[in-house]
């Protein structure tokens, strides 16, 4: 069995004065994803025994960045998808292991009055492009905030939110697209009809404490593997950041 975990820390340095290392240790996963990690090299020392470490921060500072921790050491690790335009926000590691890929991702924020989108949809296509190719070598899993909520039951008010960053039918459709090039999505293949399941709420309006969340963090997994998938989970009970974890078993 093989355990993964993701979590956007929103900040790894707040997150680890509200037990973050605890958690990691009580997790015990075999692959430790992060995102929005906000940091630069040499500003944390993360006492992780017996895990490999792999960060990648964005030159912007205190933004973006992904880190990956691991129990086993990869055959190679790499950072970005290998496209310029993409590759300055810290927004990718990938693992390669013996029989299969593990990627961490961030995917950029549409933000307010989808100032970003149209970057956005260059993006996406720029690395489902890059998941493709990789696929042609070994199976992959790929987790992160994906900053998007794919169908109606994966947040709390889709009406009202309908064509807000992160659930505009332009992200949505990105998302089908990419499920429909041949990924799974983990949470929704066990758990096709489950409504009220979240991983991030809102800091406003007591958003957490009425659970007015939406489902943007992900673990996708190529159909090859679909029948080494043996469990998904969403912890919502882990505080520590406005996300919280997700998590992979596979066989």
């Amino acid at each position: 069995m093989m355990k993964l975990i993701s979590w956007n820390v929103n900040g790894l340095r707040a997150c680890v004065g509200k037990g973050f290392l605890d958690y990691v240790k009580c997790a015990d996963a075999d692959v430790f994803c992060i995102q929005e990690s906000k940091l630069q090299a040499g500003q944390i020392d993360l006492p992780l025994e017996g895990y490999h470490q792999y960060w990648n921060y964005a030159e912007k500072k205190g933004y973006s960045g992904t880190a990956m921790f691991t129990k086993k050491e990869p055959v190679s690790v790499s950072y970005g998808i290998g496209v310029e335009e993409h590759d300055h926000e810290g927004r990718v590691i990938t693992a390669e292991f013996e029989d299969h890929y593990v990627i961490t991702c961030y995917t950029p924020n549409s933000q307010d009055g989808l100032a970003r989108l149209p970057y956005r949809m260059t993006w996406e296509d720029a690395f489902l492009a890059y998941l493709k190719k990789l696929e042609q070598k070994k199976p992959i899993i790929f987790c992160g905030d994906l900053n998007v909520a794919h169908q109606e039951i994966d947040l709390k008010n889709p009406k009202t939110n309908r064509n807000n960053a992160g659930f505009t039918d332009q992200e949505r459709e990105k998302f089908t697209r990419l499920l429909n090039a041949g990924f799974i999505d983990t949470f929704r293949y066990f758990y096709p009809d489950q409504t009220g399941i979240y991983s991030w709420w809102s800091y406003r309006f007591r958003a957490r404490e009425k659970n007015a969340g939406w489902r943007i963090d992900y673990f996708c997994v190529s159909e090859s593997l679909k029948d080494r998938l043996v469990s998904a989970a969403i912890h919502t009970e882990v505080t520590g950041s406005d996300h919280c974890p997700v998590e992979l078993v596979i066989s």
